[in-house]
């Protein structure tokens, strides 16, 4: 993503056995909280941005909307928020995937995505993957049309980068393995 004298990977805070024993989390709010590094991170996706030319970013609850409003700030772009059931008034469009045990939901705003609007979808980590793969549904089923996926940081031994569909990028700015 071009050089910097900031590295990303060094204001992320290691917090193990959180939530839960045996799991390694990976903070990202010491990022977030340095202004040289926030905005390497936003430098970097606007990098991404340029290059895909999305005319939407959409961000998925909760961190994605963090990252996503400072990225279509930064780039002068709109900002749509996929949100979790009963969260947006009005009409919505909603898709259910699965979860490790049981299923969940996402829904956007049903006029949020005008026909053929390409979208960038941002959140702040790719893990298994499944949210994102099912935002990407979400999107096509909303009526745009799917660019790419940015993610701050992501596991890739959750290979969670195979549940989302192949023919888009996936930019990743730190990769753990």
């Amino acid at each position: 993503m071009g050089t910097s004298s900031v590295d990303l990977r060094q204001l992320v805070r290691d917090v193990p056995d959180f939530p839960k024993p045996g799991i390694l989390f990976r903070d990202l709010t010491p990022l977030m909280r340095d202004p040289d590094g926030w905005q390497e991170v936003i430098r970097q996706l606007t990098v991404v941005c340029e290059r895909l030319q999305p005319d939407l970013i959409v961000g998925i609850e909760s961190r994605g909307f963090i990252v996503g409003t400072a990225l279509a700030t930064a780039t002068r772009l709109g900002f749509v928020p996929v949100r979790k059931p009963g969260k947006l008034p009005g009409q919505v469009t909603g898709v259910d995937y699965a979860l490790e045990y049981g299923t969940d939901r996402l829904e956007i705003h049903s006029d949020a995505l005008a026909d053929g609007q390409r979208v960038l979808v941002i959140d702040d980590l790719l893990a298994t993957g499944g949210t994102a793969a099912a935002c990407a549904q979400l999107v096509e089923a909303a009526g745009g049309s799917l660019c790419g996926f940015g993610f701050v940081a992501e596991l890739a031994d959750l290979d969670g980068r195979s549940r989302l569909p192949q023919e888009h990028p996936v930019e990743s700015l730190i990769i753990y393995s």
